[in-house]
């Protein structure tokens, strides 16, 4: 029978504590609950970006097979690119599918492929997504195994009988482990580029005595634990491993100059300006090789972010449900949208690296779990991939794929250009062809 705990437990060493995650042991969850490549100089990159709701599709899906040579309304955002991307039709994202929970199972299963399991309680599950297996194999390689970001935080209103999590995360560590995402530029470059300072050794020094000094005490508590709360305590001593190796791993990288910027504290207030901070320090994450693997929420899945400064002032979610008579109005939403992975390209392709840009050794998929968002429904995606892969990948092309083929499969396709082989990922059946 598991102890009653305080939240208020730490696991305490000689002049040290580490707060515990929450546990069942602790008592009923409450409301505060809810409130690489082949040349080691070359390596390949890759990002995910998710856009929320839904698209309007006939104003997304080009009207003919094979060269991108006339472009819809949404893609004209991204027409100085035609030669770096292909659109993908036909893909599927059948995890996400079943009645009510809509959004909150297309955030969750995109990169995962799992479907959630329903609960508004701390025990979600889903499963392990395709940017945590390329960082559980290749992040090693660099500073930060990966590094996910978004501009809204998991607040508001919450879908059908799920927690909020699932609205927001698209990145799990593993099938109980969800990575949340920074939304604060600030905090983001901060990541990025502290500990190149002089007190660098002597913080991480102080990191290093207190993960000793807990460790025994951690191994007393688990004892008193149930089974659920044994594994959420592993889960959580694993992951105070892996910021040990990563600290032992800093010591082994050269001195990183910490760039020039200056980013206020806080959220942007105006929304492009949020994404193209978002988008220049991930530039920066893979110039300066800090990480290789990213994921970008655009926003969250039923968000009803408004952009009146760009001339849209209903909310974004509330738009998808008035069906053709807001299509108007929801290009406008995904053309801002796009505008955004149009500067991504732009910054990208505008850094060399031996004999092309950055761009050229990057995979950036732009999609959804959803297409017609009045309708929920999770077949005939709206999908973008830009950038080779080092010349592994054609550009320039829509390609269509037949019915219901699981978009996890073009994970898989993904993570072999940075030398990951998995069998599956989720409900994959295999890696996309003609790529």
């Amino acid at each position: 029978m598991n102890k009653h705990l305080s939240r208020r437990t730490v696991l305490r060493g000689i002049g040290a504590g580490l707060a515990l995650p929450w546990l069942e042991a602790m008592g009923p969850l409450a409301s505060w609950v809810h409130a690489s490549a082949k040349s080691p100089s070359a390596p390949n990159r890759l990002v995910w970006l998710y856009v929320p709701n839904g698209v309007a599709m006939p104003n997304w899906t080009p009207k003919e097979e094979g060269p991108l040579r006339e472009l819809p309304e949404i893609l004209q955002e991204v027409k100085d690119f035609a030669g770096d991307i292909n659109v993908l039709s036909g893909l599927s994202a059948r995890a996400a599918s079943g009645s009510n929970g809509a959004h909150a199972r297309a955030m969750a299963a995109f990169l995962t492929g799992v479907t959630p399991l329903k609960t508004e309680g701390a025990n979600c599950r889903a499963g392990i997504s395709a940017d945590q297996v390329a960082a559980s194999r290749v992040g090693d390689q660099t500073r930060l195994a990966s590094l996910e970001v978004g501009t809204e935080e998991n607040t508001g209103f919450c879908d059908f009988g799920y927690n909020c999590v699932y609205k927001g995360t698209m990145s799990w560590r593993s099938a109980t482990q969800p990575m949340i995402k920074e939304v604060r530029p600030r905090m983001v470059f901060e990541r990025l580029f502290a500990g190149n300072d002089a007190n660098r050794a002597q913080r991480d020094a102080v990191r290093r005595s207190v993960l000793d000094y807990v460790r025994e005490d951690s191994r007393a508590l688990a004892r008193q634990l149930g089974a659920d709360d044994r594994r959420r305590m592993d889960e959580y001593l694993t992951a105070i491993r892996e910021i040990e190796q990563r600290i032992e791993r800093a010591t082994s990288f050269p001195a990183l100059p910490r760039p020039d910027l200056s980013i206020a504290a806080g959220i942007p207030k105006d929304y492009q300006e949020h994404c193209r901070l978002m988008c220049d320090l991930i530039v920066l994450a893979f110039q300066s090789d800090i990480t290789r693997i990213c994921t970008f929420a655009l926003t969250n899945e039923l968000s009803e972010r408004a952009f009146p400064e760009h001339g849209i002032k209903k909310g974004h979610h509330g738009i998808t449900h008035e069906g053709a008579r807001g299509h108007e109005e929801l290009t406008l939403v995904n053309r801002l949208h796009m505008r955004q992975m149009a500067y991504l390209l732009g910054r990208l392709k505008s850094v060399r690296e031996g004999t092309g840009s950055l761009l050229d050794r990057c995979l950036i998929a732009y999609g959804s779990s959803l297409s017609d968002g009045a309708a929920h429904s999770n077949s005939n995606l709206p999908m973008l991939l830009a950038g080779n892969a080092g010349g592994t990948i054609q550009t320039g092309r829509h390609i269509r794929y037949a019915t219901e083929t699981p978009l996890n499969n073009l994970w898989l396709s993904m993570l072999e250009r940075v030398d990951v082989r998995v069998p599956f990922v989720g409900d994959s059946t295999g890696s996309l062809k003609g790529l």
